[in-house]
């Protein structure tokens, strides 16, 4: 008698296992094959990697940027004294 009591104790955790067990074996029969995911997802992989590629490249060839000149430069501009405008230019009086 003592198993059909701990069956019953473990009731919930039979049944959410069972229900476990057939969801995935549900999702494993009725999701496509990993070639057809592939075959219709090629175009996406295949341009992904070599954007991936580029990116790579871009960034060994490239030559570092001089980001404190220019830094430098803009908070000098920032904290500077504001340029005066152009005199305009008075209308021609024929």
């Amino acid at each position: 008698m003592e198993i059909p009591e701990r069956l019953l104790r473990y009731r919930f955790h039979l049944l959410a296992a069972l229900l476990l067990a057939l969801a995935s074996s549900a999702i494993v029969y009725a999701a496509p094959r990993f070639v057809t995911v592939l075959a219709f997802f090629w175009p996406l992989l295949l341009s992904t990697a070599l954007f991936l590629v580029a990116v790579v490249v871009f960034g060994k060839t490239s030559p570092p940027a001089a980001a404190d000149a220019s830094g430098k430069d803009l908070i000098d501009y920032v904290a500077g004294q504001p340029v005066p405008d152009a005199p305009l230019e008075t209308p021609h009086n024929e």
